[in-house]
């Protein structure tokens, strides 16, 4: 466990847009700690005892079917918190919350950080607005699984990583991807090979690294512009940057 955050360092888009005021009130309660590629932060069906307010990597949300198979539902970057749903008054989490990276994060303990939401607004407001456009992805992601082809759907994931990680490379392997996107791995390579023929990714010994970001925009569905639009609009265009500390969100 790592030092408390401060308001000239810190990374998490919603920390960074607090009033100071607010920042130093609620920096006593953080905790930095690092997260670990596969780490389980909330279980389904468990208590949400600890808030995290992702400061790099990226964490996936997955809904667990009856049979045991995970799906993922959403992803958490800088611009975002695992388990924000206590703001609305949840108690357990629905879904999974499981680190697809190595990464950091502030964590504070659930009721702490009710009790000061209670008592800081721009906090509330932003938490509640991030809650709002969380949701708006994981509709979005719900229609393009139904709708959309595994090379579209592959595109869009690559980019809204790419867009939380910062990175352009990723550690995927095949059965990775197929989790994240409901497939089989059989289906994977095909999908990915259909992206490196055309230039856009390089995909090869568990790395998938993007070559053309404008050409992986053109070959994701609208379902990618549609989540990201909705960021921007509720936090700015720069929503998946690191935010100037103190800075108002848009």
């Amino acid at each position: 466990m790592l030092p408390h955050p401060t308001h000239a360092t810190v990374r998490n888009r919603i920390l960074s847009a607090l009033p100071a005021e607010e920042f130093k009130r609620v920096a006593d309660k953080l905790h930095r700690v690092e997260l670990a590629l596969g780490e389980t932060l909330h279980r389904a069906g468990e208590p949400i005892e600890q808030v995290y307010f992702v400061e790099s990597g990226f964490i996936s949300a997955l809904t667990v079917l009856s049979e045991g198979e995970p799906l993922e539902i959403g992803l958490i970057g800088l611009e975002g918190v695992a388990g924000v749903s206590v703001v609305l008054g949840a108690t357990n989490s629905y879904s999974e919350a499981m680190c697809q990276t190595g990464g950091a994060a502030y964590r504070i303990a659930t009721p702490a950080l009710l009790e000061f939401v209670a008592h800081a607004p721009h906090l509330r407001d932003l938490l509640l607005r991030y809650t709002h456009v969380f949701h708006v992805q994981v509709a979005q992601t719900a229609a393009c699984n139904a709708h959309h082809e595994l090379s579209q759907r592959l595109a869009r994931w690559l980019l809204a990583a790419h867009d939380r990680s910062g990175v352009p490379e990723l550690s995927l392997t095949q059965d990775l991807i197929a989790v994240m996107l409901g497939v089989r791995r059989s289906t994977v390579s095909i999908a990915a090979g259909s992206l490196q023929k055309a230039g856009v990714i390089r995909y090869q010994h568990g790395k998938i690294t993007i070559l053309d970001r404008v050409g992986l925009e053109n070959a994701a569905c609208e379902c990618y512009e549609a989540v990201a639009s909705e960021y921007r609009a509720l936090f700015g265009e720069h929503a998946f940057e690191p935010a100037t500390a103190a800075a108002p969100l848009a």
